[in-house]
C-alpha cells in the first residue's frame, strides 16, 4: 500500500487526496498547511490523515502532492528543502496545469524525485469531482523514475495517465486554453454577433448550441481537416466582406481575422489559387472589391 501526503488543503488536494482514500490502495499519512481549520475541514472530506501545520513535522511517505496554488509552488518547494522535510527518494509532484516540474528543483536537489501530474478536469466542487473523476486524462512530465512512480497512483486514483514531450507543457496548456477558454470567448462573440442580427436570447442557446455540438463531435470524430466548411474554405470573399463588415468593434473584427487565417491555413491545397491568395489578402486587411 502506498503513502500520500497532500501539503494544502484546497479543492484539488481534497479531491485526490479523497479519491486516493477511497481506492483501498493508499493510505493517506499527512494533510498539511497553515490554516489549522481550513487542513481539519479537508481531513473531514478526505476521511484520513493526520493535520499537520509545521512542515518539519511531515511523515515519511511516497509520494508528496504539493497542492498549493501555481504561484506558490516554488516557493513551498523551496521552504520544504530547507526544512528537509521530505525524504530522498520519495516523490514530490504539483498538479499544474502550466508549470514543469522544474518549480520543485530545490527538492530535486536533496534527492526527491520530482514531476508534476495535471488531470484535464476541473475541481470547482470537490464532492462531484469524486464522483465523475473515472477516466480522466492525466498528463504526466518530470523525472522518468517519478513518472513511472505517478502512473500507477494516477491509474490509482482512476485517471489515465500519458506522458508529455520534454519542454512540452507551456504548448500543452495553451492547447486546453485554447479548446476550453476559447471556446467560452467565441461562443460569446458568436451570441453578440446574433444579438445584432435580432435573435432573441431565448433561442441563441438551441441556435448555437446544436450547430456547436455538431461541429465539434465532426472535428474529433473525422478530423479538423475534414470536417471543416464554410465561406474560407469555399473561397467566398463576399460572405467573408459581409462578415468583416457587420463586426461589432476591433477586438472582434481582430479575431475574427486571426481565425479566418487559421481557417485558410487549416484548408490548405482544398482551397487553390488565386482565391487562396484574394482570401488572404481579405483577412490581412487589404479592401475587396468584389471582383475575381
Amino acid at each position: 500500500m502506498v503513502k500520500l501526503s497532500v501539503i494544502g488543503a484546497g479543492r484539488l488536494g481534497r479531491s485526490l487526496a479523497r479519491l486516493a482514500h477511497l481506492s483501498g490502495a493508499c493510505r493517506m499519512v499527512d494533510v498539511a498547511g497553515r490554516s489549522e481549520a481550513s487542513l481539519r475541514a479537508a481531513r473531514d472530506f478526505i476521511g484520513a490523515g493526520n493535520v499537520v501545520s509545521d512542515w518539519r513535522g511531515l511523515a515519511a511517505a511516497d509520494f508528496y502532492l504539493l497542492a498549493v496554488p501555481d504561484a506558490a509552488i516554488a516557493d513551498c518547494a523551496r521552504a520544504l528543502a530547507e526544512a528537509d522535510a521530505l525524504p530522498a527518494g520519495s516523490v514530490a509532484f504539483h498538479a499544474s496545469g502550466a508549470g514543469e516540474a522544474a518549480l520543485l528543483a530545490p527538492l530535486a536537489r536533496r534527492g526527491v524525485l520530482t514531476a508534476s501530474l495535471h488531470p484535464a478536469f476541473s475541481f470547482a466542487d470537490p464532492q462531484r469531482a469524486v464522483e465523475t473523476f473515472a477516466g480522466t486524462l492525466c498528463a504526466l512530465e518530470g523525472n522518468e523514475a517519478a513518472c513511472e512512480r505517478l502512473a500507477g497512483l494516477a491509474r490509482l486514483l482512476g485517471g489515465r495517465p500519458f506522458r508529455l514531450a520534454p519542454g512540452g507543457k507551456a504548448a500543452y496548456h495553451a492547447g486546453l486554453s485554447v479548446a476550453s477558454n476559447y471556446l467560452v470567448a467565441l461562443t460569446a462573440m458568436a451570441e453578440a454577433l446574433e444579438r445584432r442580427a435580432g435573435v432573441p436570447d431565448d433561442l441563441l442557446g438551441d441556435l448555437l448550441g446544436g450547430l456547436m455540438r455538431q461541429t465539434l463531435d465532426n472535428a474529433l470524430a473525422l478530423g479538423p481537416y475534414r470536417a471543416l466548411t464554410g465561406p474560407v474554405l469555399r473561397g467566398d470573399a463576399g460572405t467573408v466582406a459581409g462578415h468583416l463588415a457587420v463586426l461589432p468593434d476591433a477586438g472582434a473584427e481582430a479575431a475574427y481575422r486571426a481565425m479566418g487565417l487559421q481557417t485558410l491555413a487549416l484548408a490548405g491545397e482544398r482551397l487553390a489559387e488565386p482565391a487562396r491568395g484574394e482570401m488572404r489578402a481579405l483577412l490581412e486587411g487589404a479592401s475587396w472589391t468584389g471582383e475575381a
